[in-house]
């Protein structure tokens, strides 16, 4: 109800009262005499203020108050009026719970967010903040809330990139809070003069992308050196095809076919890497008997070291049920590259040793050698793409420097735990342990 409304109303309504009080009163003044009908007008009159002026002063006592829940009630002229006014509190409460509930729906949606926003005034100070950026900045809603964000960050780079007149292109930085972690930055007007900073955290980025250059530039690395030498046999024969023995022919023949036979196994590792990397789907699983792939990289370790080693096999015949829950081709890759490693990095006449064993709930499979060994600042890094300890033995030998981290993701795949222990100069132990959960064990095995 509009105040032309209300105004209309309690004219209109006292009105009516007051002709009725004088009709009244005309009549009681013909009947007992005008005195006593100008009485009885006076008095009407006199009532009709005094309820004109108690509603008013509730109305009034209301407004003071604030309070929007209860209307105070009203009589005569008044109750339309206070009807009214309850109508348009209830409607204005209604809208008022709808814009609360938005707000609260908004600051749920800011917290939730990826990225960190502050918004900020025309003089830069903080006008609000959610928990990313809090984490980013090392800032509080709470505590920083009205602070110039200049008082609070102290980064050269983000001090000069809010005073520059151009902000469309982003910047990136490093977190003045959060050692290690890089942050893309972007300001963006909004309203008269406010501006909204907005974060990114960009460390994995960065990560990834350096990752993707180093890949490629290994493996350029890797394929330009076996195609250097084959291209160089190749060429050597065919300029002395009339000159060479047939020996020496086949010497170089035999050399170029060695180094496409590791190009081409570096290709299947890279092949069968990028699978696992990327989340391809699991073979089917299956339950593989444990001692019979044991065995298998047992054989194929002895016919790699072609008798420059000795080659043991430590297994427990009471186990001779045990059955892995996974993949039987995976498995067989991170046995057997633990197994080749092992060859490649013990000198000739060491020893190596194949190992199935029970631990705890679980099993354990168990590469060790008395080889060259690794210094415990390398270990972390075994697992990495192309990492090599020594990179001139390494590719002697043929390896690809992907063995370790196709184990990596294949232990990782049968929720297994791969443990290293190595000392230089004596040897290493690599051990692949499986959950109670990937084993079924024999029942021979259960009672031992």
């Amino acid at each position: 109800m509009s105040s032309i409304s209300v105004k209309r109303a309690v004219w209109v309504g006292t009105g009516r009262q007051i002709g009725v009080a004088a009709v009244v009163a005309i009549l009681v003044g013909l009947t007992f005499g005008a005195l006593t009908g100008v009485s009885l007008f006076a008095i009407a009159l006199l009532g009709l203020i005094i309820h004109h002026v108690r509603h008013l002063d509730r109305l009034d006592r209301w407004v003071e108050a604030g309070q929007l829940v209860t209307i105070p009630g009203g009589s005569g002229v008044w109750m339309p009026v206070m009807s009214g006014l309850d109508k348009r509190v209830r409607g204005f409460r209604d809208r008022q719970d709808s814009l609360i509930a938005s707000l609260e729906r908004f600051r749920t949606a800011s917290q939730a967010m990826p990225d960190g926003v502050i918004y900020l005034s025309g003089q830069d100070t903080i006008e609000w903040i959610n928990q990313r950026a809090e984490q980013h900045f090392g800032l509080s809603q709470v505590r920083d809330h009205g602070c110039l964000l200049a008082g609070l960050v102290r980064q050269p780079d983000l001090l000069r990139y809010l005073n520059e007149d151009r902000q469309e292109e982003p910047l990136v930085i490093s977190s003045p809070r959060r050692p290690g972690t890089r942050l893309l930055i972007q300001l963006v007007p909004f309203g008269s003069d406010q501006r909204m900073l907005v974060s990114r955290d960009i460390t994995q980025i960065e990560k990834l992308e350096t990752m993707r250059r180093d890949f490629i530039a290994n493996v350029s690395h890797e394929l330009r050196t076996p195609l250097t030498v084959v291209g160089g046999f190749v060429e050597t024969v065919m300029d002395g095809l009339d000159d060479l023995d047939r020996e020496d022919i086949v010497r170089f023949l035999k050399m170029a076919l060695d180094q496409s036979t590791r190009m081409q196994r570096l290709i299947e590792d890279l092949l069968a890497l990028s699978a696992l990397e990327t989340g391809a789907p699991s073979p089917s699983e299956e339950w593989v008997e444990v001692l019979d792939l044991v065995r298998t990289v047992h054989r194929e370790t002895e016919v790699l070291s072609a008798g420059r080693h000795r080659i043991e096999l430590d297994i427990d015949e009471r186990h001779e049920d045990d059955v892995l829950l996974g993949s039987q081709k995976e498995l067989h890759s991170a046995f057997a590259n633990l197994a080749s490693n092992a060859v490649r990095y013990t000198p000739s006449g060491g020893w190596i040793r194949l190992i199935w064993r029970h631990v705890g709930d679980g099993g354990e499979f168990v590469v060790e050698d008395n080889g060259i060994g690794i210094d415990p600042q390398h270990i972390a890094r075994l697992t990495e793409r192309f990492f090599r300890v020594d990179r001139g033995r390494s590719r002697e030998t043929g390896g690809t420097g992907l063995g370790l981290a196709i184990v990596k993701h294949v232990v990782s795949r049968h929720q297994a735990e791969l443990r290293i222990e190595s000392e230089p100069g004596k040897g290493s132990r690599f051990g692949v342990v499986f959950p109670a959960g990937r084993l079924m064990r024999s029942s021979a095995g259960s009672r031992s």
